[in-house]
């Protein structure tokens, strides 16, 4: 019973309709449970829908905790224990208790305890193939992506500390040096902070052009590993 429980709340075979039901119901339930954050006011329609939505959430909840077992194969001893600890697990409960925390506050608190049910779009990516393909890509490419963002990081420090230390006039500290280097590197320039010496100009100038090599470097990295992932299903 279990197991044909786990098969159709998980992603079952393409044959099974009953998986490709429930995955098409769940999907239904979610963005009916966002349709309420798109407005600024509650209706008694809106609260019904949360209300219900948020029971559905609490239902696969349980199911999945209590088919967990059948998901860590190599863990089934310790899945039960590790389970509510998993990054969707996370995403389904932050989910659930931001609906059920009373709303009977300020209209401040109110829209502060509205965040955490932002994160209901983030339940989308458990039903998205082209997610979990990206994340198969990002699994076998981390040590790649790792080094690249060792050396973004390192940009973004050298390149602050020496414009802060040719134009200490323009940042007011350290943190906005660092803040102007990653919106640089990002190729962003919201234009809030900016060099005004010519000396500093020059060292914006190769902090750009350094910026965009280094931005460039995981962008070449992904578009391999996908490639070659989306190879790998076509040869299966």
């Amino acid at each position: 019973m279990r197991r044909r429980i786990y098969e159709i709340i998980e992603k079952g075979s393409p044959d099974d309709k009953l998986s490709m039901f429930y995955d098409r119901f769940m999907i239904f339930c979610i963005l009916c449970s966002i349709i309420p954050l798109c407005f600024k006011h509650t209706t008694p329609l809106f609260w019904w829908l949360d209300k219900i939505t948020v029971c559905i959430f609490i239902v696969d909840y349980i199911l999945r905790w209590g088919t967990a077992d059948f998901k860590m194969l190599g863990k089934r001893k310790v899945s039960f224990l590790k389970y509510p600890f998993t990054p969707f697990a996370i995403i389904d409960l932050v989910t659930i208790l931001s609906s059920l925390t009373p709303l009977n506050a300020t209209v401040k608190a109110f829209r502060v305890l509205r965040l955490p049910k932002c994160m209901k779009t983030l339940k989308f990516l458990r039903y998205s193939k082209g997610f979990h393909l990206m994340l198969r890509v990002f699994q076998k490419k981390k040590d790649d992506l790792l080094t690249v963002c060792y050396l973004a990081v390192g940009y973004i420090l050298v390149s602050a500390l020496i414009l802060f230390q040719v134009e200490p006039e323009t940042f007011r500290n350290f943190f906005d040096a660092v803040y102007w280097s990653a919106i640089t590197l990002m190729t962003v320039g919201y234009g809030d902070f900016y060099p005004v010496t010519n000396i500093g100009k020059a060292i914006a100038i190769i902090s750009s052009f350094l910026g965009v090599m280094v931005f460039a470097l995981p962008t070449g990295i992904i578009t391999a590993g996908y490639l070659a992932e989306l190879e790998h299903k076509k040869s299966k």
